[in-house]
Order: C-alpha cells, then structure tokens, then sequence
C-alpha cells in the first residue's frame, strides 16, 4: 500500500511535534533513493528517513542502521553543503497532496542567513526530492528535463511549482453528505464510487466505511443505495474523520501465507474492521514506528538488490560463459575420441600406397582388421604417401587434444563450481562491505579487471561467531576468502570443519581446544552450515564434516575450494530461530567474559 495524503498528514504532524528547532548534525544517502538526515534537539537525537522509492516512498523517523557507501553521491554532497549545521523552522504539508516541506535555517557561504526547503514529494513512482531556496530549485534527487515531462520539470535554476492536482477533493476538506452524493450519482460498486468522487485518501478507507456502514461487502451499486444506507455511509465517514482528527491508531494489516508467515498487507491511521479474524492487526505508538517496521524487510531486501545488481551480472555472465564453453569442450573431446579411426586410415593408406594417385578423391581398400572394404577420402592435392602422413599428423593432432581437452574440463568443472559459490554469496551478501570483498576476490584471481583501489580502505570483516549449547565457539566464513582463511589458517588439528554437500555455502568450524564435542555442537554447527548454504530452507540437508586435518589445498585452486578424503556425512534440518539462538550465546558469552 502507497502512503495517502490522510495519513501522511498525521506523520507531518507527528515529525513536526518531535524535530521543529532540531539542527541538522549529519546527512547520509544510502542508496539512490533514500536520504537519512541526523537532527539533535536539546535533549535527543533523532534520525530522519525521506525515501523516494516508488514502492515505499515515505518520511518517517527511523532506527534501523544503515551501510553508506563509501565515496557520499552528488545530492548528497550537495545536500550537505547547503543544509549541514541548519536549523528546522518549520515541517508543514501541501493540504491533499502527498508532498511534505521541510524549511531550515541555514547560513550561507556568504554568512548570511537563508532559508532551504527540502520538498519531499511522496507519489509513487513520481517520488522524489526537491532542493529549493527562494522559490528556485537548486537541484533535485530525481532531475525531470523536457523530455521526462512536458508539463513540470525539475532542474536547477528553474522556479518550482507544484504538481498538478487531480480534480477531485480532499476527503478531510469536503462534507461525508457531499461525498457521498457525489459517489452515488456513478453505476459503480460504493468503494470504487468514493474513490472516483475524492482524493486524498487510500482504497482501504473507502472499504472500511463500507464496511462500517454494511457490515460487509454490499452487491448493491452507489447509485441504488436507499436513503438509510446513504445516511449509515456518511455517519461511517464522520466515524472515520473524526478518529483522523483525533491523531487515528496507527497499524498493520499482515494476513496469514501457506507457509505460517506473515504477509504485510495494509496500514492506515484506524483499527480495520474489514479483514475479519484471520488479519493479524498490529497497533504502534507512532506513525513512524508504523511505517519502519512495514516497510522494513522490502527496503532492505530492495537496498541491498540496487547495490549487489551490477556485481551478480557480472558473475553472471561469467558463469553462464563458462557453462557453455564447458559445453563446446565437451562436445570437441567426443570429437577427439575418433583419433583411433584416423591413425586406422593412415595405416591403410600407407599399405596400399600402389592404389591410387595424387588427384584421387577417394580411395576403397580392405580392412586387414575386419575383412571389410572401406572408403577413405583423399585430398587431390596430396600424394599416395603425403595422404596417409596428414591421417597420422590429425591422429597425433587429435590425441594432444584429448589429452588437454580432459585437462580443461577439469580445471572447468572447478571454474563453474567456483563462480556458483561466488554468486551465491553475492545474493547473500549482508551489505555493501561483503560486496566489496567479493569484488577484491574476482579481482585478484582476474575475473575483475577494473577495481577501484579506494574500496579496499575498508577494514575486512570478521568471521560469523556464534557459541554452541555446549559453550564451543562456532566460527563461520562470509565469503571465499574468509572460508580458506578460517579452514586453513585459523583453524588447528582436532578443530571440527562442516561443509554442505556438493553446494555453495560457507566453511563452519567449532573451535575444540582439544576437547572432546559434543553432539548437541555438532548438530548445531551443521545447522549453521547449511542455513549459511544455497541449501537455505530444505529439510534433511547432506552435511560433510571432518577434522580440520584432514583438509589441504589442492596447487592453483580456487579460493574456497579445499580437498578432503576421511569424512562423515550427516543429514540435518536446522531447527527455527537457531542462528538467532547461538549469536545470543555468544553475545551474552562476551559480555560476561568483558568482550574478550
């Protein structure tokens, strides 16, 4: 559901009582399309989020943490240069239209004091943010030239005026009696003929005064209501009005999927009455705390998919070349296999050399190995004996290439298994950091040929810790590198190593300290082996384990790849809220040992 205009209103008043007089203190663009201000009141601090992603544009203030990208983009350069240090005087909304300013005083390169809005236009895939003073535009998040937009375009140095409205009224501006005439005059279902008679609200506050009209759906069309459902439909909307009024009941609609999850379906400034027992309604102190949680699980999923896009192409890309290069070797190595049938010609040709002549196009001979004839093609060019020397030369030829062709089949099945595992921790891949470290891997084994070297200032991160029932720390790798580090250089002889079987995923190992582990460990670690796998999800999971070593690295492998022979396989379906249970262990283990 898109935020309307009725209860963004609410949010307007909301922001408006916690940040008017709050200074800017720091701007953030985490991607494209969202802008994260920091404020500081006297006492407080807070964290404004103005998004203009057309599937959750909002504002909202915000406590979830976010992963900026290293080098700040230009709005958000701009931004800072023109609003850093700039104090909120005033928040206030265009009545009926989702588009919120926010105007701050701030202090010019001059030294003068002037005065910078920030418009924040909420509408859809319009979205976006406009940064104005004086009534000029000084550049916006989103530019829209002639081309973009005949009617209205956004472009420094042009005047900015508003969207244009659309010719319907304000629900919270116009009487429910006129409303409703006006919805009753259309041959359309009662929800459908508010919606086409006024603006400014969502569909699901037009179904629910039906609904509180009703009790449920009606058949009937607005223009055949009688005057007693005209009238319940109108006390159903002052109802509605006037719970707006009162600053409403911020909530949640999720209804039930098949799986036991949990589907965010809607939310509104009121408790719906329309979903029946099966929504699950979810009440919050605040609008923001409303919108963050609704929105959360898309925004991140949607973050972290604009930042690791380009990355998974390009590892794409590689994969699928090497499939089908994998392919073509195949079927040359089928080729090759023929070689015996060329050396068998050459020797044929060499014993009967009196039968034909240089101009020949063919030849039949016997078979001295089967008695039977066979008829061998001749270049014309060559001769009798030149003939059977280039069967032999192609046969020498062709049994080179088998022999390299088996070579490079294995060294492909090796590359394929490599970039299966790399695109698989590109679609796992927590945040921009891990990204960065998958592309400093691509790059040193040649796969990246342009790597920018200001990435790799980042500190690298470390390992996934987590602590068994037992007490044993449990360590998990997050990419390659980190796997071949944690198995090989970290990790000590009777260290237990976990892998998924004959899939991506990440190396586990518990560190045993020369103690004996437990099964309950055991079972735990394979778990986190295969919740940290592309095998995510699947029921009696094969987990391959063995001591650490057992394991070597085979020369010129890839990173991740590591070799073992002495194993044991146990098939595992990791119980729900494990990876949650054990980081706790290990949290709570670090707090009580002083963050040792």
């Amino acid at each position: 559901m898109a935020l309307d205009a009725a209860t963004l209103a609410l949010v307007t008043q909301e922001l408006r009582t916690t940040l008017l007089d709050a200074k800017i203190d720091k701007i953030f663009e985490p991607t494209r399309d969202e802008v994260l201000i920091t404020l500081r009141t006297r006492t407080d601090t807070y964290r404004l989020l103005l998004s203009a992603r057309s599937g959750s544009s909002r504002v909202c203030l915000t406590e979830e943490s976010f992963e900026n990208p290293l080098t700040p983009p230009g709005f958000c350069m701009l931004l800072r240069k023109h609003l850093t240090g700039g104090r909120l005087i005033d928040l206030h909304m265009e009545p009926g239209d989702r588009i919120v300013f926010f105007d701050f005083r701030c202090t010019n390169e001059m030294g003068d004091l002037v005065v910078n809005t920030l418009a924040a236009e909420l509408m859809g895939r319009y979205s976006n943010l406009v940064l104005i003073q004086g009534g000029r535009i000084i550049d916006a998040l989103k530019r829209v030239d002639f081309e973009d937009s005949e009617i209205r375009q956004l472009l420094p140095g042009l005047a900015y005026t508003l969207p244009p409205k659309p010719g319907k009224p304000d629900f919270l501006a116009v009487s429910s009696a006129a409303l409703v005439q006006a919805a009753c005059q259309t041959d359309l279902p009662v929800a459908q003929a508010l919606g086409k008679a006024v603006g400014g609200v969502g569909p699901v506050v037009l179904r629910e005064a039906c609904w509180r009209a009703f009790g449920g759906e009606t058949p009937l069309a607005a223009c055949d209501l009688e005057e007693a459902p005209r009238r319940a439909l109108c006390a159903a909307l002052d109802e509605l009005k006037a719970e707006h009024a009162a600053g409403g009941h911020p909530t949640a609609v999720r209804l039930p999927r098949a799986d036991g999850s949990q589907k965010p379906t809607e939310f509104s400034f009121f408790v719906p009455r329309q979903y029946g027992p099966a929504a699950v309604l979810t009440t919050y102190p605040d609008y923001s705390r409303m919108l963050e949680d609704y929105y959360a699980t898309k925004d991140r999923a949607e973050r972290l998919r604009q930042k690791s896009r380009e990355l998974y192409k390009a590892v794409h890309n590689l994969y699928e070349r090497s499939v089908r290069k994998q392919a073509a070797r195949r079927e040359e190595l089928a080729q090759s296999e023929k070689a015996d049938t060329l050396r068998l010609y050459g020797e044929l040709l060499q014993a009967n050399l009196w039968a034909f002549r240089k101009g020949d196009r063919q030849v039949t001979v016997d078979n001295y190995y089967t008695g039977q004839p066979v008829t061998i093609r001749l270049d014309p060019r060559l001769g009798p004996n030149e003939n059977a020397q280039k069967y032999f030369k192609d046969y020498k030829k062709k049994q080179t290439a088998h022999a390299m062709l088996k070579k490079l089949l294995a060294e492909g099945e090796q590359e394929i298994d490599y970039l299966a595992t790399v695109l698989y921790e590109v679609d796992a891949a927590p945040g921009e950091q891990a990204l960065n470290e998958i592309r400093a891997e691509l790059k040193s084994q040649g796969y990246l040929k342009y790597y920018k070297q200001r990435d790799k200032r980042q500190k690298p991160a470390d390992f996934l810790r987590y602590r068994s029932s037992d007490g044993f720390e449990i360590l998990v790798g997050r990419n390659n590198l980190q796997n071949d580090k944690l198995t090989l250089h970290t990790a000590r002889g009777k260290d237990l190593w976990f892998h998924v079987q004959k899939a991506p995923g990440s190396h586990a190992v518990v560190l045993s300290h020369g103690q004996d582990i437990p099964d309950t460990t055991r079972e735990e670690a394979a778990g986190l082996a295969v919740l940290h796998s592309s095998q995510n999800g699947g029921a009696k999971v094969a987990v391959d384990t063995t001591e650490v070593r057992n394991i070597w690295k085979a020369n010129g492998a890839k990173p991740g790849m590591v070799l073992y022979e002495v194993y044991t396989t146990v098939y595992v379906t990791p119980r729900p809220g494990l990876e949650e249970e054990l980081r706790r262990n290990e949290a709570d283990y670090r707090r009580q040992s002083g963050g040792r």
